[in-house]
């Protein structure tokens, strides 16, 4: 913050401080036992007696340590406090009593193939937490996706799905990019690679066009999609044969990918996670395609 605002925070806050003291003790009275305020109800005068000793040293010490708080902790503009405590540093120190408390927990299925574990029911509990934990947001939690999210409760992988392939995905991220065709092929292009993207999903299209696409299918997609546009796993080029579609199966979705392209990224996890509970997390997303 700037350094005015980081004035008016201190000036304010002692200020204000120092108010609430100077209105206590100008009303505490200790000397004017008896003393009446001069209101009298149907006879009944109003005593103006001290406060009681232990209200006004209460609210004393709530000033003291409001003080020391403020001091010790960053409670005062840009001022860091002399304890130098942050959120940051808390983190950190749960993180690390709770590494030292569950890791060797996760490190015993470590030696396990990640295909032996899908029948371990405390390994799947474990690997359904770290899913809901670090997964959902994108997947959902029940792993069935959304648009541009797969669906990992289906045998539908782009990338493979093997135990190792899954655990590659998670630990070190993917990167898909299907580039833009827009300008290469034209409108023209576009219109007749997707009638026949189309024709490969076995939709009923206009032959003719989806001829004209068989052929500029074969000089641009095949290095990725394969002859037969089935993908390649290590590619990570989706299988265009069925209706399975990451964005949508429409006529207008897929001129849209095709013309435009999609830049679509897995975040890689092993830094925050870790080996072993990757190793863990990776059997759990390949159990949901069998649930």
């Amino acid at each position: 913050m700037s350094s005015a605002f980081h004035w008016f925070i201190i000036l304010g806050t002692f200020g204000s401080l120092l108010t609430f003291f100077l209105i206590l003790y100008m009303n505490r009275h200790v000397n004017n036992p008896g003393k009446t305020t001069g209101h009298n109800y149907d006879g009944i005068e109003e005593y103006d007696n001290p406060m009681p000793a232990w209200w006004f040293w209460g609210f004393i010490i709530s000033i003291v340590f409001a003080i020391g708080y403020l001091m010790y902790y960053p409670g005062l503009g840009n001022f860091k406090g002399v304890g130098n405590w942050t959120q940051i540093s808390e983190l950190r120190i749960d993180q690390a009593d709770a590494e030292q408390r569950y890791d060797p927990v996760f490190a015993q299925y470590r030696a396990v193939p990640a295909d032996d574990l899908l029948d371990d029911l405390s390994a799947m509990r474990m690997g359904r937490r770290l899913f809901s934990n670090n997964c959902a947001v994108c997947h959902g939690s029940a792993g069935t996706g959304s648009e541009g999210f797969p669906n990992l409760t289906d045998n539908e992988w782009m990338w493979g799905d093997s135990g190792e392939q899954i655990k590659a995905t998670i630990a070190g991220g993917r990167n898909a990019m299907m580039p833009a065709w827009g300008a290469i092929v034209q409108d023209e292009g576009v219109t007749e690679l997707t009638e026949y993207v189309l024709q490969l999903a076995g939709r009923a299209v206009n032959t003719e066009i989806a001829a004209a696409g068989e052929q500029k299918f074969g000089m641009y997609c095949t290095a990725c999609h394969g002859p037969s546009g089935a993908g390649l796993a290590i590619m990570g080029a989706p299988d265009l044969t069925n209706e399975t579609w990451l964005y949508g199966n429409s006529r207008l979705r897929i001129e849209d990918v095709i013309r435009n392209g999609r830049n679509g990224q897995m975040p890689a996890f092993t830094a925050r996670l870790g080996e072993d509970k990757v190793h863990i997390l990776s059997a759990y997303v390949k159990s949901l395609a069998r649930e």
